[in-house]
């Protein structure tokens, strides 16, 4: 009884499947085919602004070219190289995904696998600028019975 129970369940765990991704009713494949027009009409206002009003510069379409040069380049199976970038602002399109990608958070590049959740935000959003505040003790001078502390 119990060895059958044991099977039934590895045969459950054999038969696991991924979740397809979808943005806003679209699957990925489907993401992969449609212009960048089409595209801003999926995304949030203010990316639907920068991407079909306003339009793309010409440093956006050269990191998007870096980026498909990265990936042809490299082995099947393997992640592509790292490509550099300082453009914290540039909005993550579907051709992105796959791609390894330095953004700049001030000191260094960090480096970022572009995931499809990631589509739609911000390169910046996934390089942290800053240090986060930890909360601890109070340091010298921070309150004022501090002044009664001697120093040494």
């Amino acid at each position: 009884f119990f060895f059958s129970l044991f099977r039934m369940s590895s045969a459950l765990q054999k038969k696991r499947t991924f979740k397809k991704f979808y943005f806003r009713g679209v699957d990925l494949d489907a993401l992969m085919e449609i212009s960048t027009e089409e595209f801003g009409n999926l995304v949030t206002a203010r990316a639907r602004r920068r991407l079909i009003k306003r339009g793309l510069t010409r440093r956006y379409y050269a990191l998007n070219k870096k980026l498909r040069k990265a990936k042809r380049e490299s082995v099947q199976g393997e992640k592509p190289a790292v490509v550099k970038t300082h453009l914290r602002d540039a909005i993550v399109v579907p051709e992105m995904v796959g791609s390894m990608v330095g953004v700049y958070n001030g000191i260094t590049f960090n480096s970022v696998e572009i995931k499809p959740e990631m589509i739609g935000h911000y390169l910046g959003e996934f390089s942290i600028s800053y240090k986060p505040v930890r909360h601890g003790r109070p340091g010298i001078g921070a309150t004022n019975s501090s002044r009664f502390i001697p120093l040494k």
